[in-house]
Formats: C-alpha cells, structure tokens, sequence
C-alpha cells in the first residue's frame, strides 16, 4: 500500500497494531498507479471486465464507467492497451442478455469513442479491427444457455452492426470446449459460436496443479487445443495463473472453507514456478498470445499486482513467500518479452 496516493482504513490490523488500509477502485490515482506498474514492468495492457449484472443496475453501472473512464485516461497517459470484456456472471436461467448488452454497448461507443475516436489509440485490435472479449459461454456450472442468453445475435451485432459493429470477438470457454465434457456443456452450439468469432480464451484456472504440469497433462492439454483451433480457423489464446486460493471468499459466502478447499493454498504458487512453468509450455506448443488471470484478483487468490508479505494478523491470508512484491508483474513482463520475439 506504500505506493498508494489514497488510502482507506479497514477493521484488519497490522503488526504494529495498526489499521490495515486499502485501496479504492473508484479512485483514478488508484487506477493510474496500475496502468504505471504495466508500463514498468512491460505488461501490455489488461481487459476490464464489465459484468453483465451490474450493467442493470443504474448505480452500479455508473461505478462500472466511472472505472472504466479513468482506465482509458491512464491507459493513454501510460500507453497501454485496453479492451472492454463482458463476463455472464448473473444471467438467469432463461434470461436474454441481448437488449441489455446492446444498450450499455452503445453507451460505452457514445460516451468512450473507442471505435473511431480519442481512445481508437490504445484501444486493444486484432486483426486490424477493435476487440471486445464475451467471458462465460458453456460451462456447466451455470443456469443459462447459449440459446437462452441470445449471445449469438450479441456477436453478430459487434462484428456487422453498420454504426457499433466492425468488431473482432474473443470469447471465454471451458477448459473442455473441444470434448464438450467435465466442465463443459455437451452442446455442439459452442462449437459453431467458437467458429464465428476470432478468438477463443479457455478459462483453465484451478483446473491444474504442478502435478499435471509435471506430467504432460497440462502439454497436451495445450498442443490439443492449439491444432483444434489452427483447424478451425480460430486464434487460440490460453489462460495461465500464478496460484490459486479461495479460502477467504468461501468463508464469506458461508461455505465450509475446510470441507471445499482443506488447504490455505489450493494451487500453491511454488515461489512463481507454477507460472513459469504454464508460460513455457505455453510457448513452446505453439500460443502466439497469453491472458494471465489476473492483474488484482484477490478473491480467487491470482492477482500478479505487488502484494504485502506483512498481511494483518487478524485474518488469515496468502502472501507472495518471501519474494520481492513485485515478483509476479515482473515474471509476466518477461513472458511478454519472449511473446514479442517469438512471433517475430
């Protein structure tokens, strides 16, 4: 937190007896102090997720923006790329997300002019057109399904509408797609979504641990993919993460943390082995592109921003072992270093 222009006091307590303090994503110095940290450590830039159920609600949409508009500032003042992901996370079983999408779409065009406008610059392309990112179709764990969601007429008015399409899509699947199993819906429809679009992003955090890295599990995992996608005439994109624990949130959501997760680190991150090693195989089978989850995702335990080794004593916390705070941004910006050659 030393870094952090505003700061605010929490009921946790450090060892000094002090008040533990935190910082406010409302804040654009918050959010400047992000962007500069991907400039330091050559991190290319990050997808800001918009989450379908808050772009209903009038207040919450408001936060949403307010965020979103100081990112597109220190994106441009740090010249970092920046793209907009929409994740499903509370569509209801039988809900269209379409008409609400569309709208809050239009708005972000009108009022961000990222299409043709200031923030075109910085804004992530691919294929030579803006990209938006579509995270949650097909895993099973959720209520709604890609016929009820409408999400096909979604994409369809982002590549071809004549005032708010021309858009490249990347969507967020299943680490299963291909098979359609585990934690997969069996419904061939994603198949047919994944060919229309321009990339596909398989969401694999907490599906492996060292042991499948260690044991060609996770390489063939990834080569597999890599041929599917090279056949179907789609970008492939993996996601990779430094380690994995949702001890606290669990506990805040009532859940057992002991019966789910018996162990403080679920995934433990090994000192940033676990990450090195996803980057490398990666790589080497062939991935031109590389989404690490995430840039501040605390709940889950993946977040690559600087993190204390000192957290309060009343709580119980994972920390980054001893290593520097800076540990994991700069792993990310050597990946970043060997993508850029690599595809030369």
């Amino acid at each position: 937190m030393s870094e952090y222009k505003m700061q605010y006091p929490t009921s946790f307590i450090n060892e000094d007896g002090a008040k533990a303090k935190i910082f406010s994503s409302l804040d654009a110095s918050t959010t400047d102090l992000h962007f500069k940290w991907m400039k330091e450590y050559g991190i290319d830039g990050v997808f800001m997720q918009r989450f379908y159920q808050n772009t209903k609600h009038e207040k919450k949409r408001g936060e949403l923006t307010e965020i979103l508009s100081n990112a597109f500032d220190a994106a441009n003042k740090y010249n970092r790329a920046i793209a907009v992901m929409y994740d499903l996370s509370g569509l209801k079983k039988q809900e269209s997300c379409y008409e609400t999408l569309v709208k809050d779409w239009k708005a972000l065009i009108d009022e961000f002019q990222f299409y043709n406008g200031k923030n075109k610059k910085n804004y992530l392309h691919h294929n030579g057109k803006p990209l938006v990112s579509i995270w949650g179709l097909g895993f099973i764990d959720r209520s709604y399904s890609i016929q009820s969601s409408e999400i096909e007429k979604f994409i369809d008015f982002l590549k071809n509408d004549p005032k708010y399409g021309g858009f490249s899509v990347m969507i967020g699947v299943p680490t299963h797609f291909r098979k359609l199993n585990n934690d997969c819906l069996p419904d061939p429809a994603l198949h047919d979504i994944i060919k229309k679009v321009d990339v596909v992003q398989p969401w694999l955090v907490g599906r492996f641990k060292m042991k499948q890295l260690d044991n060609d599990v996770y390489s063939k995992q990834i080569s597999q993919d890599v041929a599917w996608c090279k056949k179907n005439g789609v970008d492939y994109v993996p996601t990779v993460y430094p380690g994995f624990t949702w001890y606290n949130l669990q506990r805040m959501n009532g859940v057992n943390a002991d019966e789910r997760n018996p162990s403080l680190n679920a995934i433990p991150r090994a000192k940033g082995e676990f990450l090195n090693k996803q980057i490398d195989i990666a790589l080497n089978k062939g991935s031109e592109m590389l989404y690490v989850a995430m840039f501040d995702e605390i709940d889950e335990g993946t977040a690559i921003m600087k993190v204390t080794n000192t957290p309060p004593v009343n709580g119980t916390f994972v920390d980054y072992e001893g290593l520097p705070s800076d540990h994991y941004l700069k792993i990310v910006g050597q990946a970043g270093k060997r993508l850029k050659t690599q595809n030369q």
